[in-house]
């Protein structure tokens, strides 16, 4: 984004076959001040994904980005070079207040910015079906987003939480447990939903 490195010294080939990772530097910590006086900086990342030698779209099939919890310029950067926003949301109430802030972001940026975007769905995250305060964040999603949300739900569970300690993802670091299960559930239902919005655009 910053023109630092190219992106095949960036990328890091993992265990796991066609899976390729692009890990955050320290330097990302300085990219919002230094972003500020570039030329079209909001276009920082997608022009480089999009550059000769690059060219990020036809090297794989989905290309995810993770974002932070915020949005600054690095999220903006990422939010023109993307067709679709998956929203990760924690069944917590101020969580809500959140989305509807990055609603309006993405409104704004599909308007001026990046007219692909839009949001492709809305994953519930740490999810205590013990707590009633969870059921009912859970139930004012659904019935604010409806189609939106996935149907599957991810648990809080405490080996999600211990994988990232081991450097392994969860699926890897013990994949049985409920986390694990939920994940294998959400990227059947994502692949299906791809599936879906494919032949739409087809038909249309």
């Amino acid at each position: 984004m910053l023109g630092l490195n190219p992106l095949d010294s960036s990328v890091r080939a993992t265990q796991i076959p066609g899976l390729d990772v692009m890990p955050a530097a320290g330097q990302l910590a300085g990219a919002e001040i230094e972003l500020i006086d570039l030329e079209r900086r909001e276009h920082r990342l997608a022009e480089s994904l999009a550059a000769p030698g690059n060219d990020a779209r036809h090297r794989w099939t989905i290309v995810l980005i993770d974002c932070p919890p915020s949005l600054g310029l690095v999220t903006l950067n990422a939010l023109v070079a993307v067709d679709a926003v998956l929203v990760p949301l924690q069944a917590e109430f101020l969580a809500l207040e959140g989305i509807g802030a990055l609603g309006n972001t993405i409104e704004r940026v599909k308007k001026r910015l990046n007219p692909r975007l839009h949001i492709f769905g809305v994953v519930l995250t740490m999810v205590d079906r013990r707590m009633t305060l969870s059921q009912q964040v859970v139930a004012d999603v659904r019935a604010h987003y409806g189609d939106l949300v996935f149907g599957t739900t991810i648990p809080r569970n405490v080996r999600i939480a211990e994988a990232p300690s081991h450097g392994m993802p969860v699926l890897i670091y013990d994949n049985a447990c409920a986390g694990s299960q939920a994940y294998i559930l959400l990227a059947s239902e994502f692949i299906r939903r791809r599936r879906i919005a494919a032949e739409q655009a087809i038909v249309a």
